[in-house]
C-alpha cells in the first residue's frame, strides 16, 4: 500500500505554483527514522528503477555492531606461507589424468617442502619430459593446474635440480631455457 502511495506521490503534478515539485512532503509508515521525507531526498536515496527507500544505518546501530566484516578469501597456495617460492625435495614423480573434457598424461610430483608440508606440484613443459626424480631438490611456486584436482603448485623449470625445457624458443623465461647460440657462418 505504501508503495502505491509513493508511486502516486512521485507522479502527481504540483498543486501549488509557489513550491517546486521536488519538495512535496508526505508521511512515512511508523518504524522509520524520520516522520516526513522530501521527494528530492527520496530520489537521492533510492536505487535506480526502484521505489523502495534505501535507509542507511544510524550511528547507534553501527556502534552496536550491525556491520559485518567480509570473510577473508581462501588462498590459492596456502603451504607457501606468504613466500613467492619454497625449496623442497621430490618424494614421488608420476603422471595423472586431467578432469573430464581433457585427456593427457599430466606430469606431477609429490614434494616435501622445507617447512615440512607435503604438496602435489605440476611439472610444466612439453611432452619431451623432465629430469625430476625421487630425492631431486626443486623450487616450488604457487599457481594451480586447472584440470588436475588437488594440484595447487608448480615446479620452477631451470632452478636447482630441475632442468629447463630443451629446444624452447618462445616464452623461454617461463621454462628455464637459455637463448640459443647463433650458428656461425
Amino acid at each position: 500500500m505504501f508503495f502505491r502511495f509513493l508511486r502516486q506521490a512521485l507522479h502527481r503534478p504540483s498543486s501549488s505554483s509557489s513550491r517546486p515539485a521536488s519538495t512535496h512532503s508526505f508521511p512515512i509508515p511508523a518504524g522509520t527514522r524520520s516522520n516526513s521525507i522530501t521527494l528530492s531526498t527520496l530520489r537521492t536515496r533510492s536505487a535506480p528503477f526502484s521505489t523502495t527507500v534505501k535507509v542507511q544505518a544510524t550511528y547507534n546501530q553501527v556502534r552496536r555492531g550491525c556491520r559485518v566484516a567480509q570473510k577473508a578469501r581462501k588462498r590459492v597456495s596456502p603451504a607457501l606461507i606468504d613466500r613467492p617460492e619454497m625449496k623442497g625435495v621430490c618424494l614421488k614423480v608420476f603422471t595423472t589424468n586431467p578432469k573430464k573434457p581433457n585427456s593427457a598424461a599430466r606430469k606431477v610430483a609429490r614434494v616435501r617442502l622445507s617447512s615440512g608440508r607435503i604438496v602435489t606440484c605440476y611439472i610444466p613443459g612439453e611432452e619431451l619430459g623432465h629430469n625430476a626424480q625421487q630425492h631431486s631438490v626443486v623450487l616450488v611456486r604457487g599457481g594451480r593446474s586447472q584440470d588436475c584436482p588437488g594440484v595447487r603448485y608448480h615446479l620452477v623449470r631451470g632452478a636447482l635440480d630441475l632442468g629447463g625445457v630443451a629446444n624452447r624458443s618462445s616464452s623461454r623465461s617461463k621454462y628455464g631455457t637459455k637463448k640459443p647460440k647463433k650458428a656461425s657462418v
